[in-house]
């Protein structure tokens, strides 16, 4: 999922600069110097990975008042429905004054072709929004 919007956000046709990290390895620099971000997690237990609600611990504090009205979306691998993952993931954006411009894309079950290809339109949506200053 994470791969196919990185495709889409790297679409020719769109010129902006597209950094993809995993969460564990992505800080309060990467958050600060980001336009916009697309945090994409497995649901684990009904809720976001640990490696992400790591991020979101490490980087919060060190970046209040600093990020607000940042646009941001999701996507979720589910094994369920994935609005615990979404619900939490939001409840914390809320907290950083995130602004989330893009309804979520949740898989749930098997990742199949029509799946990846709204994951890429994810991606090259807010590449283009970014772009065009829409977001």
């Amino acid at each position: 999922m994470a791969k196919a919007v990185q495709e889409g956000a790297n679409h020719p046709d769109i010129d902006i600069d597209v950094t993809f990290k995993a969460a564990m390895k992505a800080g309060i620099e990467d958050l600060l110097e980001a336009d916009g971000i697309i945090f994409g997690t497995p649901e684990n237990f009904g809720y976001m990975s640990g490696a992400l609600k790591d991020f979101f611990d490490r980087t919060f504090y060190e970046v209040e008042g600093q990020v607000d009205g940042k646009p941001y979306c999701m996507l979720v691998g589910a094994g369920n429905d994935g609005t615990g993952a979404l619900n939490a993931i939001r409840r914390i954006c809320n907290g950083y004054n995130f602004r989330e411009v893009q309804q979520p894309i949740v898989v749930v079950g098997d990742l199949e072709d029509q799946q990846l290809q709204k994951c890429r339109e994810l991606g090259m949506a807010m590449a283009a929004g970014l772009e065009a200053g829409i977001f």
